[in-house]
């Protein structure tokens, strides 16, 4: 049985980040991430390619280039952890044991969650930058009007922002570009009740919805797709009147089907998968198996230490933290997570390093245009002060957008997953 000082499950991000940063500070550990896959890709920028405007093969690198030096690449998938025994067992490469264990295999998509949604996936007017970037993309040229709707499950997502991002580009595309924006119902619906949770940002996104007449439709849950028919049926999650920016009447369709199903046709539709915790962290103790964090890994929201399991770490989407899941996170969640491992192995005792929440959700607005939301638990905005103080990140900034477009990505491939940022 191979037996690890320090075990990373997950090769994404987070686990890939922690053990470099790890190895930065301390070369002496015995390391190693199980990961199956041989590629690596900053979905971030995916939304870019759904637009049209990056490319798919510029979000992609060979995972082997990433394994940081004095890293053992166990090239296979968890198929369970055994806490009790600090055991993860695989599909292939048999049981490995730890001293310490950092749980970090991210998320997975469930379309098998919405009924319909899994057979329709990435066919015909139904697309997903979550899943098929590219096909977003095709859909957005060959659309010629109608109903283009945008909208987002009631589970957890990745970059819960990502969903109305999609949609401010191919709202400008079909005004600037394919020019049927003036027979386009532009449709944003989401379970939420509000565009956007810190106020600072949403009040610059109200006033985008209201400039560039976005149909916005809050407590919208989307419930089953009839893709043959072109329908998507919703159910309002909140009772009284519909608090929608825009009284649009009823051009875009829409009916009410029963009691409380609300049936809406479309001629593209965009949505983000449901999603949710890997099976094997799902099935497993280190999960919660009840409440609404039910199947996200239990930890402490500061410490990012196991509730139960004190030898585990969690961070990254697989967590249950009540911020958002993205990128920008795990940059602040690794440090913490790498600082209170070495200080137990050291000193037995945890460190002072503490995660306060921060998420950062680069809202592109536009082909030219970012507001760049910081925020950090409780949905109290967190701006970085160096980026604050030249630029007010609430409103629409071209300088932004280059962060977007070629700022982040190069930080992230050069300093981020090589333990330096």
């Amino acid at each position: 049985m191979n037996h690890y000082q320090i075990l990373i499950i997950g090769g994404g991000t987070a686990g890939i980040t922690v053990a470099a940063q790890l190895r930065r500070k301390d070369k002496n550990h015995k390391i190693a991430i199980i990961e199956p896959s041989e590629k690596h890709y900053y979905q971030p920028a995916w939304t870019l390619v759904g637009a049209g405007t990056f490319d798919f093969k510029d979000t992609e690198r060979n995972e082997a280039d990433y394994i940081p030096d004095g890293v053992d690449w166990i090239k296979d998938k968890a198929s369970d952890i055994l806490p009790e025994s600090n055991t993860v067992k695989t599909e292939s490469s048999g049981d490995f044991t730890y001293d310490y264990l950092v749980v970090a295999p991210g998320l997975v998509m469930a379309p098998e969650l919405l009924p319909g949604l899994k057979e329709a996936l990435g066919k015909g007017v139904v697309c997903s930058n979550y899943t098929d970037p590219e096909h977003t993309w095709e859909v957005l040229q060959n659309f010629k009007g109608g109903n283009a709707v945008f909208t987002q499950p009631l589970t957890p997502i990745k970059c819960g922002g990502a969903p109305q991002k999609i949609m401010y580009l191919a709202e400008e595309y079909f005004r600037k570009t394919s020019k049927v924006r003036d027979n386009t119902n532009v449709i944003f619906a989401t379970p939420g009740s509000v565009i956007f949770g810190v106020k600072d940002f949403a009040k610059t996104l109200n006033k985008i919805l209201i400039e560039r007449e976005i149909i916005f439709k809050p407590y919208y849950a989307p419930v089953r797709i009839d893709a043959e028919n072109k329908f998507i049926y919703f159910k309002y999650i909140e009772k009284g009147e519909n608090g929608c920016i825009i009284n649009e009447g009823n051009k875009i369709g829409k009916e009410i089907v029963g009691d409380s199903e609300i049936k809406m046709s479309f001629d593209m539709l965009h949505l983000a998968p449901p999603q949710q915790a890997p099976k094997f962290i799902r099935e497993s103790s280190v999960a919660l198996q009840d409440g609404p964090n039910k199947g996200w890994v239990d930890v402490n929201i500061n410490t990012l230490q196991h509730l139960r399991y004190p030898n585990i770490f969690s961070l990254g989407d697989v967590a249950a933290l009540p911020t958002a899941k993205t990128g920008a996170a795990i940059r602040k969640q690794a440090p913490v997570v790498v600082e209170n491992i070495l200080h137990l192995i050291k000193n037995k005792t945890m460190g002072k390093e503490i995660y306060e929440g921060y998420s950062s959700c680069p809202l592109v607005t536009g082909y030219s245009k970012m507001v760049l939301a910081e925020f950090k638990y409780d949905n109290v905005r967190d701006s970085d002060p160096m980026i604050s103080k030249f630029v007010d990140t609430t409103k629409e900034q071209y300088s932004m957008w280059l962060l977007k477009k070629y700022g982040l990505p190069f930080m992230y491939w050069n300093l981020m997953l090589k333990g330096r940022a």
